[in-house]
């Protein structure tokens, strides 16, 4: 299992996820192979989540020689992902190769870096929502490639358990996550599973998380 419970997070551990990331990190990666290795990424996490939390079931297969049993993956199409815009567009892009099906829904939510960060915590922007129909049997999965002090998850969970009824999971991804942060959404929101593939050690006085990958968002869109 490639998946670890550390407490205020699961831990996806898998090989080519930490090599990815360790790439992402490094300052003289450029944005074409950034922004590549964000979808790489998310494909990889995509594919965890198969593995690591959704259940199968037994089905008749007809080979071209005889009748067997098989194995699927019960509700890949029952998948609702939330891009949360923009740095989670590639990342998306990715997790989108393992769920083809998947509804989408997009919010585009920012945190004011002008009026600074006050007890841990930013002012949060929200400037656009538009949510698919979740349903009961939907797994949902909230992506952002970096969860620094949370205060941006817990604004966009916040709308989409307003607009949501009943539904199966729900996940919240990122690729760096800092301790602070992971604390915040977890109290804030205790029935979200939150998914990272890297706890970084803190967070700096301005709120970016350390050592961490820079501003994913700049990095990906060349917006530096």
């Amino acid at each position: 299992m490639t998946i670890e419970d550390r407490d205020d997070a699961y831990l996806i551990t898998h090989a080519l996820a930490k090599d990815t990331l360790s790439r992402l990190r490094d300052v003289e990666t450029e944005q074409v192979a950034f922004r590549k290795g964000l979808v790489k990424l998310g494909r990889i996490c995509g594919y965890e989540i198969i593995d690591g939390a959704m259940e199968t079931e037994y089905v008749p297969v007809t080979t071209p020689l005889q009748e067997t049993t098989g194995e699927r993956v019960k509700g890949l199409d029952d998948v609702v992902i939330i891009n949360v815009l923009r740095a989670a567009t590639p990342f998306v892009e990715g997790l989108l190769k393992a769920f083809p099906r998947a509804k989408q829904g997009v919010i585009s939510a920012g945190r004011d870096e002008e009026a600074g960060m006050t007890d841990g915590e930013f002012p949060i922007t929200i400037d656009y929502v538009k949510l698919p129909e979740i349903g009961p049997d939907d797994t949902v999965i909230v992506a952002d490639p970096m969860l620094a002090t949370g205060s941006t998850m817990c604004a966009v969970l916040d709308h989409v358990l307003d607009e949501a009824g009943e539904f199966e999971d729900l996940f919240v991804l990122s690729a760096v996550s800092a301790p602070d942060g992971l604390v915040r959404v977890s109290e804030v929101v205790p029935e979200a599973d939150l998914l990272t593939v890297a706890i970084d050690d803190y967070l700096d006085d301005d709120g970016f998380i350390v050592p961490g990958l820079g501003d994913a968002g700049d990095r990906a869109f060349r917006t530096v």
